[in-house]
């Protein structure tokens, strides 16, 4: 299969959940930090290598089409299918169906999640099903599922409505298809998700890629702050604590006291200059000793407490500090390797993985960080085998926190 080079945006409804914003501007088209929406995505398509834009409007269409043009200044070759605003989003589909290559893919244009096209592709290839979809695991229950999918990723059920039991993923518009599909559409006026998903759901034929990564949508009002606070340009790096910023103790053997918590060399000098450099600095640790009953948590609290303190006094302000208690083998989310505590992170405080730093000295942090998505660093003095880190191998080999800091941007 080639790469997929054409996606198609939905962006012709009237958006009356956004009222009155989109009294007078279409939904896709809403500002953010002075710039429409859907110029976001137009990006975040350039960047994963599409060449090819066809977007389906109909409400207000000409203040898209005026905006983005014929998509030269977005290095992007665009062109519009319209259809008058009664068209539901399975009838655009159909109605633009001629101008689809054999593979492309269709997405909402008021919903943004941190494509990695290259991935989703690879999965829908292994799949090998007519349909795949990108499905948010809602591991913070930050809204309603409104999908199903088996162990096998295979979707079973979509419910627009969101009443059935025991949905575990919500369907965030990301799909890839093959043109194939089409011959499923009838004629008349219907919506895509309701027929179409429906059809392939029931012939086996959709596939659901499961993601951690939050997405952002112009659903209402309420979620523009958010939206915003994720386009802000920020620099953000995940540190782990034991044997990056403090002396690592034994095997098994855990720092229990803040007396025992022992800088490592350079270590306040390296933080002091990634704050110089305008980094977010969040520290995700694995302290088991909790679970092992070695220590409590108000013990782990104070030793943070003091931490915050010691680095507040040299002018560096911690951003985030999260820890999994778990014991080794409580088969957790958020135990490194598993990128559990990056999830959290970059859920509470809007960061994009993709463009985050982890750093950490045992094969583990950068499992986890790659898994999130984040460009690697392990820190090391002596010559670790590659194969101790799988298929996830670290961006770059350094010996301490200190000599990344002078080394990144």
């Amino acid at each position: 299969m080639k790469a997929i080079q054409q996606a198609v945006i939905l962006a012709g409804g009237l958006g009356t959940r956004m009222r009155p914003l989109t009294n007078i501007t279409p939904k896709p088209m809403i500002p953010i930090h002075g710039k429409p929406f859907l110029a976001y995505l137009m990006e975040l398509l350039k960047n994963n290598g599409i060449e090819e834009v066809i977007i389906l409007v109909g409400y207000l269409h000409e203040q898209i089409e005026e905006y983005f043009g014929n998509g030269k200044k977005f290095g992007l070759k665009i062109t519009y299918s319209y259809d008058p605003v009664e068209a539901d989003t399975g009838t655009r589909v159909r109605n633009a169906s001629r101008l689809f290559a054999k593979h492309f893919l269709l997405l909402y244009g008021d919903n943004y999640w941190p494509l990695n096209l290259s991935v989703l592709t690879r999965f829908y290839e292994d799949k090998k099903k007519k349909a795949s979809t990108v499905v948010f695991s809602n591991f913070d229950n930050s809204t309603k599922n409104n999908m199903l999918i088996n162990e096998n990723a295979i979707v079973e059920i979509y419910d627009r409505e969101r009443k059935k039991k025991n949905l575990n993923g919500v369907d965030i518009g990301f799909f890839i298809l093959d043109r194939d599909v089409l011959t499923l559409l009838p004629s008349g006026n219907f919506s895509f998700e309701e027929v179409i998903l429906q059809k392939l759901i029931k012939n086996r034929q959709l596939a659901g890629f499961l993601t951690n990564h939050k997405y952002y949508s112009l659903t209402n009002q309420d979620r523009i702050k958010g939206i915003e606070t994720y386009f802000e340009k920020k620099k953000v790096i995940f540190l782990d604590r034991d044997g990056v910023i403090n002396k690592k103790p034994p095997k098994a053997q855990y720092v229990t006291k803040w007396k025992d918590f022992l800088f490592l060399p350079k270590a306040k000098e390296a933080l002091i200059l990634l704050k110089k450099k305008k980094y977010m600095i969040f520290i995700l640790s694995n302290q088991p000793g909790v679970a092992r009953g070695m220590m409590t948590v108000p013990q782990l609290e104070d030793i943070h407490s003091h931490l915050r303190g010691e680095l507040d006094s040299i002018g560096v302000m911690l951003d985030g500090i999260y820890s999994c208690m778990h014991g080794w083998d409580d088969s957790c989310f958020c135990r490194k390797p598993s990128p559990g505590l990056f999830f959290e992170a970059a859920a509470e405080h809007f960061i994009n993985l993709y463009d985050s730093y982890c750093v950490g000295d045992d094969p583990r942090d950068i499992i986890a960080g790659s898994l999130a998505g984040c460009k690697t660093i392990f820190l090391t003095s002596r010559k670790d085998k590659l194969e101790n880190f799988g298929k996830q191998q670290p961006t770059m080999i350094t010996k301490d926190l200190y000599s990344i800091s002078q080394k990144l941007p």
